[in-house]
């Protein structure tokens, strides 16, 4: 500045007003002058005195003016300072590194400890880190210091003045940058937030999944006595957290409690489960219940809505657990206990003459399994297939991928002049096939991502449902007809029933029986597995309509490189804490390496001590992972911490992005802590 201060801007061309003004006079006196001389003469001398005045003005008072506005801009600025350092905002100046520059009272009355120039806001709130600070971006986080939570608010501040001329102005890079910090505490609206949730009200139903067996089990006089005791149970376990319960009919509860009990029942895993199994007054058979909630929804009438999902998903899943729908987040608690198998075929009775219905109604049925479909997702299609024939109507089975697992019984179909050509078709086929006068019918799944073809599900409107895995979060919502059986062996077994009540007369050939037969034997691990008497029952109905054991078994052996696999999968096992066999199977030179890696997990368990196994196959870039258990661990569960699910005893995962060993640990570390939790034991 060399001693002179410089004026511009607006204050510039207000000082230069006297000046012009003075130009325009004289102007003026000009022509008066030539209008008329002794005007002129007069008003020459008010000129005169007007000029004298301008000048004084601009070149004496002007250093007086300037010097009052410096002194005017110093006030402010104390004005200003004061005003921030007494502001009740918290208010902070830090460079690109944290370090605090400067502070206001607020500001360290909030952060007590700050002693001197060298804290650290980054030390101070470890959330915000230096390349927050130097991305030179507004930014708002919330952080806990203490026992108290605030939302920090960060503005960078540009020190830089503007020049008169933009393109002469060139940004120093290595000038240290500023950011401005707002403190806002919030410890107080959050704990009001907080007690505002923890009052809404939660909508709960609480179903006795075994309510008329357990009755069968125990003397007719001592039945009222069982019905009051699981009575006592449910109202004491509810009024402990200060809800109300209401008896709606002879197995099923509403209730409601305070959002705040829920943690509380989280934390004890719905004791409740357990509690009711310890009612023992003779009865054979221990009673079971389960458990929906439905929380967090926009009104009570949505909380309600949430808890009949989640009461579905619950009985859907096995019953004997509890599942809560809090939003569109679903938690599952429970499940560990085998659910028993009803030995009334009402529901098979019922759900076969609605298929029916919906299939009178159709003119083409549409058959679906699951990717990489096995021999019981084969299987139940063409039992669908035979009844769609026996109705007279257009049917065919999607199927995209032939593995060497069920190629033998494909071949059985193709090769036969008793079948059409069209009866196995791929997925671009079946898309120009539907239109609304279709039904999709799709067995051994119930996942959508996972289906042989998830475009069919998009383009048909009728959708039914047959399975026996346990439903998880992700389900086929649109299917108008859903009949998931946890309790049965096997998708087959259930078509078999099916086939007996939905229309008289129905004969299926031995080709057709074979596949069903093939399908049971194969997912109980030749009736070892998951049985009941309603299998032995879908057997023998094969059986009679020309299934032939031998046949089966000899379709079905193994290649030796697959025999040499499962051998070197078992050999290679690591027993981990002491109860888990965990192992790899290879896949060079195998044609369907999955189902070799599913038969080694069945074979691990023939190992003493042995609660569950775990194969990981590597294929395409995948890891698949196929688990196994007798009836001490649930592995859906397991493999739902892996995004899988499947069946108590017969689950698989899809692991990709990752390593074998990457997959190993992964798989220990979720069995390290569900032991912890309890969820196995």
């Amino acid at each position: 500045m060399k001693g002179k201060l410089k004026v511009k801007g607006e204050l510039r061309v207000y000082l230069q007003w006297p000046m012009v003004l003075s130009a325009l006079v004289v102007a003026m006196n000009l022509i008066v002058g030539v209008l008329d001389a002794i005007a002129g003469l007069v008003m020459f001398v008010f000129t005169a005195v007007y000029l004298g005045i301008a000048l004084w003005l601009y070149f004496y008072r002007k250093r007086r003016l300037l010097a009052g506005l410096v002194e005017f801009s110093s006030e402010y600025s104390w004005v200003q300072k004061h005003l921030l350092s007494e502001m009740n905002l918290p208010y902070a100046l830090v460079d690109e590194k944290g370090r605090i520059l400067w502070k206001n009272q607020k500001f360290q009355e909030a952060i007590e400890d700050i002693k001197g120039p060298k804290k650290n806001l980054t030390v101070l709130f470890p959330d915000i880190t230096k390349e927050i600070l130097s991305s030179g971006q507004r930014g708002c986080i919330h952080v806990t210091y203490e026992d108290r939570k605030f939302r920090v608010d960060l503005c960078p501040v540009g020190l830089e003045q503007e020049a008169e001329d933009p393109e002469e102005f060139l940004p120093d890079e290595t000038e240290e940058k500023m950011v401005a910090v707002y403190l806002f505490d919030e410890t107080l609206i959050l704990q009001y937030e907080q007690e505002i949730n923890d009052q809404k009200m939660v909508s709960g139903l609480l179903y006795l999944d075994n309510y008329d067996e357990a009755l069968e089990s125990v003397e007719e006089v001592r039945r009222s006595l069982l019905t009051a005791l699981i009575d006592r149970k449910i109202s004491k376990y509810i009024a402990s957290m200060a809800g109300v319960v209401k008896k709606i009919e002879k197995d099923k509860y509403f209730f409601a409690i305070k959002q705040k009990y829920v943690d509380t029942l989280r934390q004890n895993r719905f004791s409740i489960l357990e509690e009711v199994k310890t009612v023992n007054i003779g009865n054979e058979m221990a009673v079971t219940l389960s458990i929906g909630l439905g929380m967090n929804g926009d009104t009570y009438m949505q909380n309600y809505e949430f808890s009949r999902t989640a009461i579905d998903m619950a009985l859907g899943r096995g019953g004997d657990q509890a599942v809560i729908k809090d939003g569109v987040n679903i938690q599952y608690y429970g499940g560990k206990s085998q659910q028993t198998e009803k030995a009334t075929r009402v529901k098979a009775r019922v759900k076969a003459h609605a298929l029916r219905e919906l299939m009178e109604n159709k003119d083409r049925i549409l058959i679906m399994g699951h990717k990489l479909g096995d021999i019981d997702s084969l299987g139940a299609a063409v039992g669908i297939y035979r009844i769609a024939m026996a109705m007279n109507k257009k049917a065919n089975i999607v199927y995209n991928d032939i593995t060497s697992s069920v190629r033998p019984m494909i071949e059985r179909f193709t090769g036969s002049s008793d079948y059409p050509e069209d009866m196995f078709i791929r997925t671009k086929q079946a898309l120009e096939l539907a239109d609304p006068t279709t039904i999709l019918v799709v067995v051994d799944v119930n996942r959508p991502s996972i289906t042989d073809a998830p475009e069919l599900l998009q383009a048909v409107k009728t959708i039914v449902v047959l399975d026996h895995h346990r439903q998880s979060s992700e389900i086929i919502s649109n299917a108008v007809l859903s009949y998931v059986e946890p309790y049965a062996s096997s998708t087959c077994e259930m078509v078999a029933e099916v086939l007996q009540y939905i229309a008289d007369g129905i004969r299926i050939r031995p080709a057709e029986a074979d596949a069903m037969y093939a399908g049971i034997v194969i997912d109980t691990n030749n009736f070892t597995n998951q049985t009941g008497v309603r299998t032995f029952e879908a057997a023998a109905y094969l059986r009679r309509n020309g299934a032939d054991v031998t046949r089966v078994r000899k379709m079905f052996r193994d290649e030796m490189a697959d025999y040499k696999a499962r051998a070197l999968t078992i050999s290679n096992a690591e027993i981990f804490n002491d109860y888990f066999a965990i192992s790899v199977c290879p896949s060079e030179g195998i044609e369907s390496p999955t189902i070799v890696g599913a038969q080694a997990a069945n074979e691990l368990l023939d190992i003493i001590g042995m609660k569950a196994s775990f194969v990981l196959t590597p294929f395409n870039g995948v890891i698949y992972v196929s688990a196994r258990s007798i009836d001490e661990v649930n592995v859906q569960v397991v493999m739902e911490k892996l995004g899988g699910g499947g069946h108590r005893t017969i689950a698989g995962a899809q692991l990709k992005d990752m390593t074998i060993e990457e997959a190993e640990e992964k798989i220990k570390e979720v069995i390290r802590k569900m032991l912890e939790k309890g969820d196995i034991s």
